[in-house]
C-alpha cells in the first residue's frame, strides 16, 4: 500500500432544502459575492432563486456573471475574475454543474492577481491566495464540489488542462438532488459515465489498497444498479440522490487512498475530443475508457478481469470491456465517435492525433506512447 495523507476541508450539505443555508455560511465570509452560473437552467430548476433569496436575507450584495460554458474556457474565467476584482468581492459562489464549479475555482485564484488564469493552468505561476468558494451543485457528474481540481480549455491553442491546488477546495458545497431532476436524459447519462470513469481511474491505480478497492467497486455498482432505473424515471428524487452521492464520492479522495492514482490518459483523450468537436465530457469518457481498456488487455489482463468479476461476474478482459460498452449504450452514452455523428476520415484522425500530442496525452502509471495514440484513435472510431 502506498503512503497517503487524507485532507478534505469541504463542508458538504446534502439533501432537500440545504441550499437555504448558503446565506448564513456566506455571512461568515463577507458582504459581497460574485455569483457565477451557466446559461439559464439554474433559473428554471429553482436553484438560482433559492441562492439569491438566502443571500439577500443576510444582506449579501450580489454581483453576477452568467454564461459559463459546458466546457470551461479561459475567456469566461478571465472576464469573471476581472469583474470580481473590479467589484472587490469577498467570495465566489458557483451555481451549476462541474463546469461552473471548475470555473469558479479558477476565478477564485485569479481575482487576487492580474494575469490570465491560463498562467496557473500551464504552470507559469502558482496561486498564493484565493477567495473563498461556495458551490451549489445542479448536476451529478464531476465531483468538483468536494475536491481541489478543475479543468480549463484554451480553444485558440487547442488545449484543455487539468489543474489542482489546495486553495481551490470549496469551503462549503450544497447538494440538493431536487435541483438535478430537470437535467435532461443525455446529460444525466453523461454524468453517470463520468462518475464511473473517476472510479475506474482509482481501480487501475498502483498499490495494494484493498479497502479502497472495495469503495471503488461499491461506487461503480451503485451507479450501475440505479443509473438505468434513473434513466427510466428522471423525476425520481431518491434515484437522483443516489447518483448524486455516488458522483461526489467518486472523486473526493475516497477512491485514491493507498494508491498512485490519476488520469491514465482517458481524461486526456476526452479533453481532446471536447476541444476538437465539443463532445460533452461524460460522452467523451464513455468512448475513451473501453478503448483504453482494450489497449491494456495484454498489459494488465488480471486487473481488468478482476474488475469484470467484481462488477459483472465475468472472467475475461474482453467480456468485461463488452459489458461496459453494453451498460454505457443502455443508459444512452456513445461508445464510439461514429455514435456521436462524427465520421472519422483520415484528416480527422490525423487532427486528433496532433491534438493528443499537443496536449501530451500520456497518463500516470500506465503510460501511453505515440503508437498507443494511433491504436486508441482506431478503436474509438
Amino acid at each position: 500500500m502506498e503512503n497517503f495523507v487524507i485532507y478534505n476541508p469541504v463542508k458538504l450539505y446534502f439533501g432537500k432544502g440545504v441550499t437555504g443555508k448558503i446565506g448564513k455560511t456566506a455571512s461568515g465570509i463577507g458582504k459581497k459575492a460574485l455569483l457565477v452560473y451557466g446559461k439559464g437552467s439554474v433559473k428554471e430548476n429553482g436553484s438560482y432563486q433559492e441562492v439569491v433569496s438566502s443571500l439577500q436575507a443576510e444582506n449579501i450584495e450580489i454581483v453576477e456573471y452568467s454564461g459559463i460554458r459546458p466546457n470551461p474556457v479561459v475567456e469566461d474565467v478571465d472576464a469573471a475574475a476581472s469583474l470580481g476584482r473590479n467589484e472587490n468581492v469577498d467570495m465566489v459562489i458557483a451555481v451549476g454543474g462541474g463546469s461552473v464549479l471548475d470555473s469558479a475555482k479558477f476565478i477564485a485564484i485569479s481575482i487576487p492577481v492580474t494575469h490570465s488564469c491560463w498562467d496557473f493552468a500551464t504552470g507559469k505561476t502558482k496561486p498564493k491566495k484565493a477567495l473563498p468558494i461556495l458551490g451549489v451543485l445542479t448536476l451529478a457528474a464531476t465531483g468538483s464540489e468536494m475536491n481541489p481540481f478543475a479543468v480549463i480549455q484554451h480553444n485558440a491553442e487547442k488545449k484543455k488542462i487539468g489543474f489542482g491546488h489546495p486553495l481551490m477546495f470549496p469551503g462549503a458545497s450544497f447538494l440538493d438532488p431536487a435541483f438535478t431532476i430537470s437535467v435532461p436524459a443525455n446529460y444525466t447519462a453523461y454524468g453517470i459515465a463520468d462518475l464511473i470513469a473517476h472510479a475506474l481511474e482509482g481501480w487501475f491505480g498502483e498499490g495494494d489498497s484493498t479497502l479502497t478497492d472495495r469503495f471503488i467497486i461499491s461506487i461503480i455498482r451503485e451507479a450501475m444498479d440505479y443509473g438505468p432505473k434513473l434513466m427510466e424515471n428522471l423525476t425520481d428524487y431518491e434515484l437522483r440522490a443516489k447518483i448524486m452521492y455516488a458522483a461526489t464520492m467518486a472523486l473526493n479522495g475516497l477512491t485514491a487512498q493507498g494508491k498512485k492514482t490519476g488520469d491514465w490518459g482517458v481524461h486526456g483523450i476526452g479533453h481532446c475530443l471536447s476541444v476538437l468537436w465539443d463532445i460533452p465530457h461524460g460522452a467523451s469518457l464513455s468512448i475513451a475508457f473501453p478503448a483504453w481498456m482494450a489497449l491494456q488487455t495484454q498489459r494488465i489482463p488480471g486487473r481488468i478481469s478482476a474488475l469484470g468479476k467484481e462488477v459483472f461476474g465475468l472472467q475475461t478482459p474482453e467480456d468485461t470491456i463488452g459489458a461496459f460498452k453494453t451498460f454505457f449504450r443502455q443508459i444512452g452514452c456513445p461508445v464510439s465517435l461514429k455514435e456521436t455523428g462524427i465520421q472519422m476520415n483520415e484528416t480527422r484522425q490525423n487532427e486528433l492525433l496532433e491534438v493528443m500530442a499537443l496536449n501530451k496525452v500520456s497518463g500516470m502509471v500506465h503510460k501511453l506512447s505515440t503508437d498507443d495514440h494511433r491504436i486508441l484513435v482506431h478503436r474509438m472510431i
